[in-house]
């Protein structure tokens, strides 16, 4: 509402509209965002959440209720495809998320990496977030193989401890705020361990 509500046209150069945009956003019932290419996804951009999970919280706000959200594939523009958010976000998280090839190709880039590690968890809470996307047994697999990964671990430790360090707490936040609904008893306190042991690297890397 604070960014999007300002009119510009012929007469109008950011004049303060945000009483109407809300009385149109109170009357939406889907909301939908096209991308036009391939070579980014919904979660490796905070964009997405922000533009398109904003509004699906905005509209839940004003309404009560959890408008239909589309995603829009029309990288080809002759044949575009139209997939529900969740089935867009379960495409994602399959193919690029919780993909080994790609976990193993990002390693290579050292502590970069390992900040783009973390940027995807954050993309995934916070679409979660905005636009309810996630199910308990995708933060698992994520807090499995991100956070719980002895391979993993030996790679954030020697190319990015603070990346371990911020996964981990992401993911107890998502616990925390009941996005992450029913954690495994086991997987919350190997996580809450993990933590802390991150938290001892910080401490030994600043020393």
């Amino acid at each position: 509402m604070n960014w999007g509500g300002f009119a510009y046209g012929k007469s109008a150069q950011g004049v303060d509209a945000r009483q109407e945009f809300q009385q149109r956003l109170s009357t939406v019932q889907v909301a939908l965002h096209n991308q036009d290419n391939r070579e980014h996804d919904i979660f490796d951009s905070d964009d997405y959440l922000q533009f398109h999970g904003g509004m699906i919280a905005t509209i839940r706000s004003l309404t009560g209720q959890q408008p239909k959200h589309y995603f829009g594939d029309s990288q080809n523009p002759a044949q575009p495809v139209v997939r529900d958010l969740k089935e867009e976000t379960l495409r994602v998280f399959r193919s690029r998320v919780v993909n080994p090839k790609w976990l193993e190709s990002i390693q290579r880039h050292g502590y970069k990496g390992g900040l783009e590690l973390t940027a995807t968890v954050d993309y995934l809470f916070g679409y979660d977030a905005t636009a309810q996307v996630m199910e308990d047994w995708m933060y698992e697999k994520v807090a499995e193989t991100y956070a719980l990964d002895p391979g993993l671990q030996q790679f954030f430790e020697q190319s990015n401890p603070w990346a371990l360090n911020a996964i981990t707490e992401r993911l107890l936040e998502a616990a925390k705020r009941e996005l992450w609904e029913n954690p495994n008893p086991e997987t919350l306190q190997a996580l809450q361990q993990m933590y802390l042991k991150s938290e001892s690297l910080l401490e030994v890397r600043s020393e």
